[in-house]
């Protein structure tokens, strides 16, 4: 996923699919220097990592 992409489904009242590596996760904030985005897993609703924006995948 493009870094500005990501920036419009954070900001996005709507409900956007995300997947990292296959399980969906919430964006909850982005590093534009580093190019990386916080994803919370919600699986584990207390686990929130940080991973490359272009490993997120936008589903549908």
């Amino acid at each position: 996923m493009k870094f500005e992409r990501a920036q419009e489904i954070l900001n996005s009242p709507e409900t956007i699919d995300v997947t990292y590596k296959g399980t969906k996760v919430w964006i909850t904030n982005l590093n534009a220097s580093k190019n990386t985005a916080q994803v919370k897993m919600p699986a584990t609703s207390n686990n929130i990592i940080e991973v490359p924006v272009d490993q997120l995948v936008e589903e549908g």
